[in-house]
């Protein structure tokens, strides 16, 4: 079964590597969905939504929410930042029966990137 929960944050970025618009200094309201499977346990979950939030908030948002992003990545594309975020989850679950199974991260309403912790 994959269970399924919504986050948001707030953070300001500009990518020094790219020749446009981007390049300037902005910040976007990011949607983070994390997506996590494993088996039933006693209470009939795969895990408390409140304490999926917890894992979250504490490996991911704490670090991220009103973060200027150059200052954690050399250049902090959706891709790039999808990357760690992944990282610092798995490290998260690593002891537990639940496995993320996919994250998706959404710059802005139409643009976003998913990312299965694939080899990049």
């Amino acid at each position: 079964m994959i269970l399924v929960k919504k986050f948001s944050f707030e953070a300001a970025h500009n990518l020094t590597r790219y020749h446009g618009k981007c390049e300037r200094l902005h910040g976007h309201t990011y949607k983070l969905i994390v997506k996590v499977e494993g088996p039933l346990n006693e209470e009939d979950m795969v895990i408390d939504f409140a304490e999926l939030k917890r894992i979250v908030e504490e490996s991911v948002l704490s670090k991220m929410d009103h973060a200027y992003l150059n200052e954690m990545f050399e250049q902090p594309t959706t891709e790039r930042v999808a990357i760690w975020i992944w990282q610092e989850l798995s490290k998260a679950f690593e002891k537990t029966s639940i496995r993320l199974h996919e994250i998706e991260l959404w710059e802005t309403e139409t643009s976003g990137v998913v990312y299965r912790g694939e080899e990049v």
